[in-house]
């Protein structure tokens, strides 16, 4: 790994820091908060939209990376731009509640601009779905998510630590496998960015990164999922198992509050980290949980996967069947009893 890389890492520590220190200032002052309410779980008003200081400071590390020719152009403006667009529109929400039609209409847009840098995604190179198939499929894929983040972001910790897990869980994969990847540069980096954001937000967080910052890391993992997979840097396998407990979580608790007719689409407390943290009275515990989790039994299936091709759809069963249980245990079902 060259040099250029840890001097990269240290500015973005130090920005971030410097950033959110202010930024918690300003939020403070112009009363930029989230006031305690049925779903954040928290008894005093917090800053939040502190997303958008890691958010462009990772699109900044972007640029070096591009400009020192060390990504493709493609993946560059596909992150950049979308991600600088994806962070300042979930600022706006962070700031005045969007109603949900209009960020639907926004999260399409972006899913095309996306499409326009990754030739349409993976799916077209599959002969036998239509093109009328492929494009709508992976623009709802981008769609869901952006959302899904914004679902896993109901206590102190838990989307971010899961950021971190992620990112830093694909960089080992890629150093195993390909470490002169354009990719892992940027999960790297990527890394540097949610970990120096996670020290503020690790529970009792003093700062909630926000739409701004849940929107961003959904668009910016969606991105590199499609551009992964499509480049065979990381198979689809690998992925569904690194977020094995994210997607098993937000599909199987938006699936049953479709079954138990709620409205799904509005804000709610029904996940099961949600309903654990309720139940246990600490933040702390379920994310620190959560985190164990990934770091004990995840990540091994994740190598596993990687060193064991031939084993990895089995790898990802074992990853996402525990956290469907659990899922459909404490989720919407426990909420409604």
């Amino acid at each position: 790994m060259s040099y250029y890389i840890y001097i990269l890492f240290l500015i973005i520590v130090i920005l971030i820091v410097s950033g959110l220190v202010g930024y918690k200032k300003l939020a403070t002052h112009y009363g930029i908060l989230a006031n305690p309410n049925f779903r954040n779980l928290h008894t005093r008003p917090i800053p939040v939209g502190g997303g958008i200081v890691f958010s462009f400071v990772f699109v900044f590390s972007l640029f070096f990376l591009w400009w020192l020719n060390q990504i493709s152009d493609d993946l560059f403006w596909a992150l950049a731009v979308g991600g600088v667009l994806t962070a300042l529109f979930g600022f706006l929400d962070d700031l005045k509640d969007i109603r949900a039609s209009i960020k639907l209409v926004a999260q399409f847009f972006l899913s095309g601009w996306l499409l326009f840098w990754v030739d349409g995604g993976p799916l077209l190179s599959i002969d036998w779905i239509p093109v009328l198939v492929a494009i709508p499929v992976t623009a709802l894929f981008l769609v869901w998510m952006i959302n899904a983040y914004n679902f896993v972001d109901g206590i102190d910790g838990m989307a971010v630590s899961g950021a971190v897990f992620v990112s830093g869980a694909i960089a080992l994969v890629l150093l195993l496998t390909n470490g002169n990847s354009e990719f892992f540069l940027v999960f790297v980096l990527f890394l540097a960015s949610t970990s120096t954001f996670l020290f503020f937000n690790w529970p009792p967080a003093s700062i909630f990164m926000g739409d701004s910052g849940s929107a961003f890391l959904g668009y910016i993992f969606g991105s590199l999922i499609l551009f992964t997979v499509m480049s065979g840097d990381i198979s689809i396998w690998t992925w569904l198992i690194v977020f094995g407990y994210f997607f098993a979580d937000t599909t199987v608790t938006q699936l049953m509050r479709i079954i138990l007719v709620k409205k799904w689409y509005l804000p709610h407390r029904s996940h099961a980290y949600q309903n654990l943290a309720r139940i246990s009275g600490s933040h702390l515990k379920v994310t620190g949980a959560v985190v164990l989790y990934n770091v004990t039994w995840i990540l091994p299936l994740t190598i596993w996967s990687v060193m064991k091709p031939e084993m990895a759809l089995f790898a990802a069963v074992l990853a996402i069947a525990p956290s469907l249980v659990f899922a459909f245990k404490y989720g919407p079902l426990l909420s409604s009893s």
